[in-house]
């Protein structure tokens, strides 16, 4: 296993601009996805409980409802995973509205682990109407994430959160983000993707806005893209193509889930295409 400071994990990432090269993360869900995507290039690794529920056939969400504690589940997968790899930084996706924990001392136990960094989720951002209203005035809202986000960043971790509106990418920049990841909604197809999302060109617009309102606050922000309608690779390049200073890529479902539907369902079917 590897660990790298946020200052090392920057240095790579910037190295990977300046070649002209994307900067790609993404979730893994078990410790095989993290292995191959290691051996595919890839410059940082997430892990958070969607990952364990979305490998075990169920929607991404499920992550935000109360089918288990999120970050334990975190730490449960960082035995599995950490020591698999061997030169990529893994971070750690931190609930930061978790009403039970003692926040400080959690991402402490985070950095001990071996994390290189963190990102905001499971992250409220996901939720709307009177359900968000209800935790913005009850305590745990997004305010809780950025706070999580500014106290890592003083611990030196990297950080890398999700944001949905230019207000909270605005609220990022000033905690000290270091890597923005516009959201764009539950990542599209395969058996268990959204089935509505917004346009490429409408996802486009708001990266940029989100981009835009966190680089005014801090102009050397990486900022990357995220779900929708942006789940695989020619929609990423439509992005890069119509943007300006977005420098990546952050895949969940793409990373792990939609390869892996993919290349065993062909794989059963070439073998069920033999004859006896």
């Amino acid at each position: 296993m590897s660990q790298f400071t946020r200052d090392e994990c920057l240095q790579r990432l910037r190295a990977q601009v300046a070649a002209g090269k994307p900067i790609i993360g993404g979730g893994a869900g078990t410790g095989i996805s993290a292995k191959c995507a290691e051996a595919g290039g890839i410059d940082l690794i997430i892990i958070y409980n969607s990952g364990r529920f979305r490998m075990a056939g169920r929607g991404s969400l499920a992550g935000l409802l109360p089918f288990g504690d999120a970050n334990q589940i975190v730490m449960d997968m960082a035995r599995e995973v950490l020591p698999i790899l061997e030169h990529t930084p893994v971070l750690a996706g931190v609930c930061g509205t978790d009403p039970f924990r003692l926040m400080k001392n959690f991402l402490r136990e985070v950095r001990d682990a071996g994390f290189s960094g963190v990102q905001n989720f499971p992250t409220v951002g996901l939720f709307d109407g009177t359900i968000r209203t209800g935790l913005e005035e009850t305590g745990m809202g997004f305010g809780k994430e950025v706070d999580m986000i500014a106290a890592a960043s003083d611990m030196g971790l990297l950080t890398c959160p999700y944001v949905f509106t230019p207000e909270e990418a605005e609220q990022m920049a000033k905690a000290g983000a270091d890597v923005l990841i516009p959201h764009m909604g539950l990542t599209t197809k395969g058996s268990i993707g959204a089935k509505s999302a917004l346009t490429l060109a409408a996802a486009a617009k708001r990266v940029q806005e989100l981009a835009d309102a966190a680089k005014k606050v801090k102009p050397d922000i990486l900022v990357l893209c995220h779900g929708g309608p942006i789940s695989e690779p020619d929609d990423v390049r439509f992005i890069l193509k119509n943007t300006k200073g977005i420098v990546g890529f952050f895949g969940a479902s793409s990373i792990e889930r939609l390869p892996t539907e993919v290349a065993i369902t062909g794989c059963v079917k070439q073998f069920k295409g033999l004859s006896v």
